[in-house]
């Protein structure tokens, strides 16, 4: 019931009123990165949601669209700007993620969407954290983020769904905001994550 019908119908109605109520601070952001980034506000990624169905995650861009001499792409640490590092610190970045949810891609609580690259190389047991929407919070991040092991994550991720409930979302949320009043934040996981990381991480674990 909870999972089906409640929490779905919450997840909805949770992120319009957030919408609506941050709206002149997404419109703030907007304006700020238009005026920053040439007109370029949000980046679109493509991730794995429910079921493994691809759909496309929205953020606010947090690096400049710098190029080099030839047209390529900079480097992030070339593209960083302090506006860009404060969204990102405080996870600013993922509020346009709201319009995920109201677009039935994900929800407010559930493993976070990684990248498409990774998908060959789960295992049986580790592809269960595709089985239920990806959330904008979830379970790894407020217990130890990038502290955690690739391991750890992924066991965290389908200990979730396996023991999805109201009883666990409502230790998520408390931990959430203990989390978000911290005076020091975890790094960007996407940043530290990266698909090299877990292709190591699949070779050592079948060595």
């Amino acid at each position: 019931m909870y999972i089906h019908f409640i929490k779905p119908v919450f997840d909805w109605i949770f992120a319009l009123i957030c919408t609506i109520i941050l709206s002149p601070v997404l419109i703030l952001f907007t304006i700020i990165l238009t005026i920053i980034n040439d007109r370029k506000v949000f980046f679109f990624q493509q991730r794995p949601g429910q079921n493994g169905k691809i759909f496309l995650l929205l953020k606010f861009k947090t690096l400049l669209d710098k190029r080099d001499e030839t047209g390529g792409i900079l480097p992030d640490n070339m593209r960083q700007f302090r506006f860009g590092t404060f969204l990102r610190h405080y996870h600013f970045d993922e509020l346009p993620q709201l319009i995920n949810v109201l677009k039935g891609e994900m929800q407010i609580i559930g493993p976070r969407p990684l990248l498409v690259e990774y998908l060959p190389y789960y295992n049986d047991i580790q592809n269960k954290r595709h089985l239920c929407k990806p959330g904008i919070i979830g379970l790894s991040q407020v217990m130890g983020g990038n502290r955690l092991s690739w391991l750890q994550r992924l066991r965290l991720d389908v200990f979730y769904v396996e023991h999805e409930s109201f009883a666990l979302d409502l230790q998520i949320v408390m931990r959430t905001f203990k989390y978000f009043f911290q005076k020091e934040k975890t790094a960007d996981i996407d940043s530290i994550f990266s698909l090299e990381s877990f292709i190591d991480f699949r070779n050592n674990k079948k060595n």
